[in-house]
């Protein structure tokens, strides 16, 4: 287990170009899962769990990790698939997503692989437990399956959507139907979590399902011709991990090309820590926001299109 977890400690220092560093594991049988190392804290045996009243039944417990009172799921049930029991050497993966940390019950820990993005695509629609993923690929010749976190914790711990009054009547021009936005995420349930802030804030958008999306959607504006992007889109927000191309790469792409590097560019993503500030600056994004907060996201865009003209 420690080699696992010097593993983790060296990889999060890494420099992405592209890439992606998967966690395998598995829930009970022969078909290996996947999580992105970013998010990873640590890897720990099982410890004693302590049964909470009214909890969502695939919580399987609470858990005082140094010092902390963190929310042990039991993922092999939160996708569908039966039940792990907690102990018998089991581990729990200890996470950090959208501002919270919680643990990820699952059977047994392997190794850490290296990926490009390019070896990631979306999951084939025959898979049984297809909506609680949101990419596959093969290692070793066998399918990796990465597992939609973003998916689970809406459903295990809720997730508010609605923007605040008080957010709302910041809203100094009443109406942005003006302006357009992309929005990048490979989450189906991150994009419609975009798409209700947008709505609640009358700002109209296109969706695309990663960054290769996007580019290409991208390049073809701009290959028209006949008025700046920039004009067309009054932002980019986009996610950091996703199938094919990643953020961080979308976003390089982006400044990088002579008729789209004007256009703003919000990083919004579950991973934390500060490897992702330097990241956002090496590739000249906008801003960096951390998921998911209905309020912030909607101040930053309502701030962003106060500050262009409309249209």
């Amino acid at each position: 287990m420690s080699s696992v977890l010097d593993g983790v400690n060296r990889l999060t220092q890494l420099v992405g170009r592209n890439r992606l560093e998967l966690l395998m594991f598995r829930l009970g049988s022969a078909q290996r899962f996947g999580i992105n190392v970013f998010k990873v804290r640590e890897v720990i045996k099982c410890p004693p769990l302590t049964k909470a009243p009214h909890a969502h039944p695939v919580v399987a417990g609470m858990a005082n990790i140094r010092g902390r009172v963190v929310t042990v799921i039991d993922l092999s049930a939160a996708v569908g698939m039966p039940s792990i029991k907690a102990g018998q050497g089991n581990s729990v993966i200890i996470t950090e997503y959208n501002r919270h940390v919680q643990g990820f019950l699952v059977s047994q820990v392997e190794r850490i692989v290296n990926k490009n993005w390019e070896e990631i695509s979306a999951p084939p629609k025959g898979i049984g437990h297809h909506s609680y993923l949101t990419a596959v690929t093969r290692v070793e010749d066998q399918l990796v399956e990465v597992v939609d976190v973003e998916k689970v914790l809406s459903e295990v711990m809720g997730m508010r959507v609605e923007v605040s009054e008080a957010i709302m009547e910041g809203c100094t021009k009443g109406s942005y139907t003006g302006h357009h936005i992309l929005v990048v995420d490979d989450s189906a349930v991150a994009r419609k979590q975009i798409m209700r802030v947008l709505e609640q804030i009358n700002v109209s958008y296109t969706t695309a399902e990663n960054g290769c999306e996007a580019w290409e959607l991208l390049q073809a504006m701009a290959a028209e011709g006949n008025q700046p992007v920039e004009k067309r889109i009054s932002m980019v927000i986009s996610d950091i991990e996703m199938p094919e191309m990643d953020g961080y790469t979308l976003t390089k792409q982006i400044k990088e090309h002579p008729a789209l590097q004007k256009l703003y560019v919000l990083l919004h993503t579950s991973l934390s820590g500060s490897f992702n500030e330097m990241m956002v600056k090496r590739v000249k994004a906008d801003r960096l926001l951390a998921k998911y907060n209905p309020d912030d996201l909607a101040k930053l865009i309502v701030e962003q299109m106060d500050a262009l003209p409309a249209g």
